[in-house]
């Protein structure tokens, strides 16, 4: 148990503080106890109390003998089985309830409580865990009401202390990986508020996300009626502003708590439950002191209150840890609208330090485009919040042509964020910034060069994509060079900002923004050819035009997985080779891999696939994460899964050869309707002319991720190297420890400032940690802090038979549900159907043994949907909550050309 008392044996600490005690921190009196007391500092209206310091219960623990038992059982503890929790947390309370406080403690106690007065108190928990940033502990430990005597306190402090060990408050502390050995807990002795009236405010609205917004839940006597669930309250919505009412809901208030005479609370049927706890002038109060109390802190506030004797008290304030947090800039006036980049990308979980201020960097670098000099450090168009990327589109929804763009793009890769994005065009609070003119001056030029190359790669596509893969081996070729010749930290950190601003979009966008067009708007007419002569062709459907779309040529990520079945061959081809990747696991594969100890020929398979793809790695995207030259286990597990193809016609290159034949199919049987409805000649001839544009580039619409990955991975091996040279010197543990820092410290390191860089970047890998497990991640954000979380849903989501989505690739397929979170960990039997939050291209390996894909966020354009065209994988994306209302095991019906997700059994 931790020890956190000062002073000496000779003149020991107090151990009872009051509440203006000065220095008091967070591991002497918790976080209840530290936040009453800032905020009685401060001059709210708290209850006059005192604090028993952390030092009293772990004095207590040491004095019954416990520590070294509880210890050991604390280290052995399963927190997964539920029942062996309870038993632990029964054994752990008995012990400590049996025990007797030690007279020097006791005496403390009830010296404080003299001091005090005498009244009757609330005795409340403080534990050094609870209350921190983003961690919520309520009701993960004891209340004691109305307590009356010296015994009565005593008795309620052990059994604060003994809550400490409940099974809610264990399995709490470690779902969000708190060490259970560190933490102590704190009692708050609190004047008793007889309340007449009481309840909860929150100073944000916790359903929407509002911070415009003050909810009030009120009730007749004491709040535990409200707080334990024995009452329907009164329930405000109001303006935080100007205190206006928005939505009154009177409650029943059935029930009524009062202190009893003689300690305890008593409950009885409410005599006033048709009447309104509060006035308009107490909501109005209460309103205020939300305000005051959230200006204070910083942060929205959830608070208790009482009204008692016509004055209120704050009995206690924490912060409202359900609230996705705001991007820095919401603040400052109007309403912004923030759309999610992780969502459009498949990308949810949070970035590093520097994958963000490289993102940031990548976005100047469009400005540069536009000959406007943004950094990193001021560009407005990227913005974190709960570090996650949000693209600020205030601007763009502002005026006519964004809100056209937005309206046209966004269903085609995030269609539950297009959907609030149509509701919000219409919002007088939008804030509507005209564009200036210098930018339709820099923009016009510009965008008539894109129309002007798209229609030459539309003439000559062929010759196109010799160009670009031309382009882009030099590019890449100048790229490596650049980076060796910057040898030191400093000279790589530079390096890594000019790529930003000068080697990424402005050489991407330009060079494959065209062709991608020409290939695109020849499938968009292929579609209205199609959906036309579908209505006198009954042999047509709208959909066919999308089956030219199977294994196309030209796309770097069915390239790289038919490489990797390559791989997958050459195992099968070594007998002893194929027998170790079975019974093997994938980790101790990897590290044989690393080690160079695999079959000659294994080995060398695997360094030709990852010389060529090896930067690419789960969420890519973030600079910070690792690659699969790294990390190569998610590699290695897509190979295992391979091997075990029963069936000779799933092999991916037989896939790939069956959608050619496919898409050929389909486009001979679109030119011969063609020739039927426009005569032998024109109609065939136009539609061999798009297929042709169609095949030969929407495939490159890969290729600028890819290649900006490589960029990347390129600048990446420069930084890990810097990294190595560091730890070298006993300044960092890990050379990936860089990553967590941001640009501009990453800079002060290397011009060698001080500066304890092992305990910040250790913080930043515990709060990542954390982080990672924020759900739901919203598609849409405002900055008054409305979220919008929602998919596409549909009537028939309500019966739970089934799901409604996007239809991203067509066909019909039943399979046995695989839910998968991290494709480090997964592992997919062949004609599973994967079920994920998003994908991004180093989930596709998964793909070539998937027989559907079923995702949360995503639309017809974004990665997995295009890779499941190209695979002929049914999928659905935008399917609200699927991996939580899917479970591993589930039997489903997954229908890619209607968007639904039937479940079966």
């Amino acid at each position: 148990m931790p020890r956190s008392a000062t002073g000496s044996p000779d003149n020991p600490p107090p151990i009872c503080l009051p509440l203006t005690t000065p220095g008091l921190s967070l591991s002497r009196v918790g976080g209840k106890g530290l936040n009453l007391a800032r905020m009685a500092v401060a001059g709210f209206p708290v209850p006059a109390a005192f604090i028993v310091a952390t030092e009293a219960y772990e004095a207590f623990v040491e004095s019954a003998g416990l520590a070294g038992w509880m210890a050991a059982e604390v280290e052995t503890m399963a927190t997964g089985d539920a029942s062996a929790l309870a038993a632990l947390s029964d054994r752990l309370r008995d012990r400590l309830q049996a025990s007797e406080i030690p007279a020097g403690l006791s005496g403390q106690i009830c010296a404080a409580y003299a001091e005090l007065g005498r009244p009757p108190v609330a005795v409340r928990s403080s534990a050094t865990a609870e209350d921190l940033p983003g961690l919520s502990f309520a009701g993960q430990q004891e209340t004691f009401l109305n307590v009356v005597s010296d015994d009565g306190l005593l008795r309620a402090v052990v059994a604060c202390w003994s809550s400490l060990w409940t099974a809610r408050a264990i399995a709490y502390r470690a779902r969000n990986g708190i060490d259970q050995s560190a933490v102590s807990l704190a009692v708050v002795v609190q004047e008793m508020v007889q309340s007449e009236t009481s309840g909860v405010l929150f100073t944000a609205n916790p359903l929407t996300g509002r911070r415009t917004e003050t909810v009030i839940d009120a009730t007749f006597g004491l709040g535990e009626a409200l707080v334990g669930g024995h009452v329907e309250p009164d329930h405000y919505v109001v303006s935080s502003g100007g205190g206006n009412i928005l939505h009154r809901e009177v409650g029943s208030k059935s029930t009524v708590i009062h202190g009893a005479a003689g300690g305890g609370v008593s409950t009885k049927p409410s005599e006033s439950r048709l009447e309104e706890a509060l006035t308009d002038g107490q909501v109005r109060q209460l309103t205020e002191l939300g305000r005051n109390a959230a200006d204070f802190y910083g942060d929205p506030q959830d608070i208790e209150w009482a009204f008692a004797g016509g004055r209120l008290y704050l009995l206690q304030s924490r912060p409202i840890t359900s609230l996705f947090p705001l991007p820095a800039r919401s603040g400052d006036g109007a309403l912004k609208v923030y759309v999610s980049l992780g969502a459009i990308q498949g990308v949810l979980g949070p970035f590093t330090p520097l994958g963000m201020d490289m993102l940031r960097g990548l976005f100047a670098g469009i400005a540069h485009i536009f000959s406007f000099n943004a950094t990193l450090y001021d560009q407005r168009i990227l913005y974190s919040a709960a570090d996650r990327p949000w693209i600020d589109s205030t601007a763009a929804l502002g005026n006519p042509l964004g809100r056209l763009v937005y309206r046209r793009a966004l269903p085609m890769v995030e269609p539950g964020a297009a959907r609030a994005i149509q509701d919000l065009t219409a919002d007088s609070r939008l804030e509507t910034p005209r564009l200036s003119p210098r930018f339709f001056a820099v923009a016009a030029p510009f965008l008539s060069r894109i129309l002007l190359s798209a229609l030459q790669a539309f003439r000559n596509p062929e010759a196109r994509v010799r160009s670009v893969h031309s382009a882009v081996e030099a590019h890449l070729a100048a790229t490596a060079q650049r980076t060796r010749a910057a040898r030191s930290l400093a000279e790589r950190a530079d390096l890594c900002e000019w790529l930003c601003y000068n080697a990424m979009f402005p050489f991407l966008l330009p060079l494959f923004i065209p062709p991608i067009i020409a290939g695109y708007a020849s499938l968009g007419l292929l579609t209205r050819i199609a959906s036309f002569l579908a209505r006198t062709d009954p042999d047509i459907t709208p959909e066919l035009a999308l089956e030219l779309t199977r294994s196309l040529p030209n796309n770097v990520t069915t390239e790289m997985d038919l490489e990797l079945w390559k791989v997958a061959t050459r195992i099968r081809e070594d007998s002893a080779g194929a027998a170790a990747f079975a019974a093997s696991d994938a980790a101790d594969l990897a590290g044989q891999y690393k080690r160079k100890q695999l079959p000659a020929a294994i080995q060398s398979a695997l360094d030709s696939f990852l010389d060529r793809y090896g930067m690419r790695g789960l969420a890519e995207l973030d600079f910070g994460q690792p690659r699969w030259r790294e990390l190569p286990d998610p590699i290695i597990r897509a190979l295992q899964s391979y091997l075990s193809f029963p069936d000779e016609e799933m092999a991916p290159d037989r896939v790939f050869q069956k959608g050619r034949r496919e898409a050929a199919s389909a486009e001979a049987r679109l030119a011969k309707a063609a020739a039927s409805a426009w005569g032998t000649q024109f109609g065939p001839w136009l539609v061999h002319l798009l297929a042709r544009r169609l095949r030969a580039l929407a495939g490159l619409r890969e290729s600028p991720k890819f290649t900006m990955i490589r960029i990347m991975g390129i600048a990446r091996e420069a930084l890990l190297d810097s990294g190595r040279e560091l730890v070298e010197k006993g300044v960092l543990e890990g050379a990936d420890d860089l990553f967590y820092l941001s640009m501009r410290e990453l800079k002060t390191l290397a011009i060698g400032a001080p500066g304890n860089w092992k305990k910040l970047i250790s913080e930043r890998r515990a709060a990542e940690r954390i982080e990672r497990r924020r759900q739901p991640i919203p598609r849409l954000l405002l900055s008054d802090g409305t979220a919008y979380f929602a998919g596409i849903t549909s009537p028939g989501d309500a019966d739970g038979a089934a799901l409604a989505g996007s239809g991203v690739s067509p066909g019909v397929v039943e399979g046995t549900v695989k839910v998968v979170f991290d494709p480090l960990e997964a592992g997919l039997d062949p004609g599973d159907i994967l079920v994920c939050p998003g994908t991004d291209p180093s989930w596709t390996p998964l793909f070539l043994a998937a027989g559907g894909l079923v995702m949360e966020v995503g639309g017809m354009m974004t990665h997995g949907s295009v890779v499941a065209r190209e695979y002929g994988i049914p999928a659905v994306a935008g399917v609200d909550q699927a991996t939580t209302r899917l479970q591993t095991g589930d039997r489903v019906r997954v229908d890619g050309s209607s968007g639904t997700v039937a479940i079966l059994d």
